[in-house]
């Protein structure tokens, strides 16, 4: 008996208790739905949260303390019943500011499509005082859901869009409009099945709950004129009349025709909290909507709420109100789009809304596109910034050296003695006088520059004392031209005359200065006047010697034939 019984036991018996624990209390669990909130900054995000939520503003209680957006807002609480007594369900609200790549990217972290897509809502946020962005605004988060529902392309993703897209279609199929004299729940004509209009359900194939709304509806009626400043709506908004009734109600009917095409819900809020609660109505009635009755749809997790409680929506559509649209998931048509206003074609914006998402695929397109259209019915009014001034492109500073380098280096002035070797072309190195005569050549001056060259030539302190007694000296014209001329007399006589003359470029010199003399009468005169400071120079020196010293003795005379 002992060898027949086991030892062990097959399952232990905590394992057996905590089964049955799970069991209960996956009965007992509160349901979870979750709100995602896309926007552009500034457009009411945070007002919409706290409507949902049913909790106080915050933003608005802190309009003057300096607030910036998280990556990823997330706050919570809890949904109860009428008389707040019971919870009924647990409802979560994630915020995204931008449409950045930074931001949108930690979403499939925190909200996974495999388990998130039967319990999340997506809520996209349009600012009116902005309403040239609505289209684009639309076109990038739209294309974001289609790509963040596609997931990483598992079975289980698969499987749960399919179960999505059937549980909307089911709900926009059997959408009825709310009246006094409703029928029951049980009534068989609540589960007749309608077939889907035209244009209607063509995208989401995931089936994600949508709602766009539109805030700051409130802006659309004011009177006067708004600037950009004020509203940013520009010329558009003049007071109520023909144009600004044209162009608004042709927003609606775009923003109408693209919601249709993805199953989505349009409402417009203001402010007021009237606005508010019946839009978190709505997002209620959308994430508990009871599944369909088809064993494929199903779910153990939303029997139990369908059951136990479900959020009517008793709002009649309101498409007349521009502060207070409401447009629900399955009541919207071709049709009565087209009824709001004459001329609008939904079909041709549908094919165009097509045609964008084509091309966002790199495919060519051809035909009309939604993203122009909508620029032309609503232009951009927004303050635009001031424009750059033109780029300047500096010239490197050692190619703008190189280049004046290699233009003055072909310069013929550049060596100040080359006048003197091409006399032809003494006019342009700036002198002035006698030797700016271009018949007038100076062979001696040419060769005592040669020389110079070779070595021979006078220092600079005796070339500046015989500029200097040349120009204390005048010449005299009696006096005897020497019998030979030296060669640094000559050199020092030139480059002092170059440099006197030189120096003063803008004195006036005559050809006949020295009382109408020649140029070669006044040349003479020029070195017999250095010939004789020079003699001058000498007997100077000579008469130094010859004092006597300063204690009185006397040098002893020179012989006569010394």
């Amino acid at each position: 008996m002992d060898g027949s019984r086991s030892s062990t036991p097959d399952e232990p018996p905590q394992d057996l208790w905590s089964s049955i624990l799970d069991s209960v209390s996956s009965t007992r669990t509160i349901p979870a739905k979750q709100i995602l909130i896309l926007g552009q900054p500034s457009s009411g995000k945070s007002s919409l949260a706290s409507a949902l939520l049913q909790k106080p503003n915050v933003a608005e209680e802190s309009k003057d303390e300096l607030r910036s957006d998280f990556a990823l807002g997330y706050d919570w609480a809890d949904v109860r019943d009428d008389a707040d007594e019971d919870t009924l369900a647990r409802l979560s609200v994630y915020t995204v500011p931008s449409p950045a790549s930074s931001y949108t990217a930690l979403l499939p972290h925190f909200l996974p499509p495999r388990t998130a897509l039967p319990h999340t809502l997506i809520m996209i946020v349009l600012d009116w005082t902005r309403p040239w962005t609505f289209v684009d605004e639309l076109y990038t988060w739209l294309s974001w859901v289609d790509k963040w529902a596609k997931g990483d392309g598992s079975r289980e993703v698969t499987i749960a869009r399919e179960e999505n897209r059937e549980r909307l279609q089911y709900h926009l199929q059997h959408y009825s409009e709310p009246s006094s004299d409703q029928p029951p729940a049980n009534s068989n004509l609540s589960n007749t099945l309608l077939p889907l209009g035209s244009g209607s359900f063509t995208h989401n194939t995931a089936g994600v709950p949508i709602i766009v709304t539109c805030t700051k509806a409130d802006l659309i009626d004011e009177s006067g004129d708004l600037n950009a400043g004020a509203s940013g709506m520009g010329v558009m908004v003049k007071g109520k009349g023909g144009e600004w009734e044209e162009r608004t109600d042709g927003v609606m009917q775009v923003l109408r025709t693209i919601c249709l095409k993805y199953g989505a819900a349009l409402f417009y809020t203001t402010p007021l909290p009237a606005t508010l609660q019946v839009l978190r109505q709505y997002a209620l009635h959308l994430l508990f909507a009871p599944p369909a009755p088809s064993p494929g749809l199903s779910s153990t997790t939303d029997a139990p709420v369908a059951i136990r409680k479900s959020f009517p929506f008793q709002q009649k559509p309101n498409t007349l109100d521009r502060d207070r649209i409401t447009v629900p998931a399955g009541w919207d048509s071709w049709g009565k789009i087209a009824v709001l206003r004459d001329g609008f074609d939904a079909k041709t914006w549908g094919e165009a809304w097509e045609n964008d998402l084509a091309g966002s695929d790199g495919e060519p397109v051809e035909g009309p596109s939604a993203l122009k259209l909508y620029k032309v019915l609503v232009p951009d009014n927004s303050a635009k910034p001031p424009p750059l001034p033109p780029f300047n492109n500096p010239t490197p500073e050692q190619a703008f050296l190189a280049k004046h380098y290699d233009e003055n280096a072909k310069k013929p002035d550049r060596d100040p003695r080359g006048p003197f070797r091409n006399p032809a072309e003494v006019t342009t190195t700036g002198l002035v006088g006698p030797l700016a005569s271009s018949s007038f050549s100076l062979p001696n001056v040419e060769r005592a520059l040669t020389e110079m060259e070779g070595g021979v030539g006078t220092s600079p302190s005796s070339v500046g004392a015989t500029v200097d007694a040349s120009r204390k000296l005048p010449a005299r014209s009696g006096t005897r031209p020497p019998a030979t001329l030296t060669t640094s007399n000559v050199s020092g006589g030139a480059a002092a005359l170059n440099r006197s003359t030189a120096a003063s470029p803008t004195a006036p010199v005559s050809p006949n200065a020295a009382g109408g003399q020649t140029q070669h009468e006044v040349l003479q005169n020029f070195f017999q006047s250095l010939l004789s400071s020079k003699d001058r120079a000498g007997a100077a020196a000579a008469a130094s010697k010859t004092t006597p010293k300063a204690n009185g003795s006397s040098p002893p005379l020179a012989e006569e034939g010394s």
